[in-house]
């Protein structure tokens, strides 16, 4: 028998829906994935996704969720490794190389997102700038542990930097693509670290 999260275990069939919603937002694009085929993948009734999802909108931002969770864990668990900090930014830095080298890698699911959702009122594109405001901010404390002078603008470029990785990762070579943002990380660890750089 079918239990909710309330219930105290997640649901198996909300799972398979946001398992399926995943793949196909992630591979296919969000507006180009009707709820028709969700259901139909997911080998569940409409019934069942309205009531886990009352609307598309509800599955779109629980993908968003789900993803922004699973880099949250990636991050921290490179920031828990108690490395000092410009060690840290570069475990960062191998975590979304190690991203963009993984079989099936269409880009950022966030870039990809706010590119169908350009509206700034729209909820999906206001998760999209939230994950990344925290993404900006969690760099930002690491560059700042390392000098806490110019680290917001260290932290944009290394955003920048990660942004050109993900687009450019699924439109040529990923290994060459990685090895120019880890070469580019090194760089601005080594700007960021000398006192002359920033002015």
């Amino acid at each position: 028998m079918e239990r909710t999260e309330s219930g105290g275990r997640r649901s198996e069939a909300r799972a398979r829906l946001l398992d399926t919603a995943t793949r196909l937002f992630y591979t296919e694009g969000i507006n180009a994935v009707g709820i028709d085929r969700i259901v139909a993948e997911a080998q569940v009734t409409r019934a069942t996704l309205y009531r886990h999802f009352p609307g598309k909108e509800d599955l779109i931002l629980a993908y968003l969720n789900e993803t922004d969770q699973a880099v949250r864990v990636v991050t921290d668990a490179a920031i828990a490794g108690g490395l000092p900090a410009a060690e840290t930014v570069r475990a960062v830095g191998r975590a979304i190389a190690q991203s963009i080298q993984s079989p099936g890698f269409r880009g950022c699911a966030f870039l990809n997102a706010v590119a169908e959702y350009p509206d700034p009122d729209h909820p999906v594109h206001r998760a999209v700038i939230a994950h990344r405001r925290w993404f900006l901010d969690t760099v930002t404390g690491l560059l700042a542990r390392i000098r806490e002078a110019h680290a917001g603008p260290a932290a944009r470029h290394f955003v920048m930097l990660r942004d050109g990785a993900m687009a450019s990762g699924c439109l040529s070579d990923p290994a060459l693509v990685c090895d120019t943002f880890l070469r580019g990380v090194e760089g601005l660890l080594h700007a960021h670290v000398s006192p002359a750089t920033g002015g």
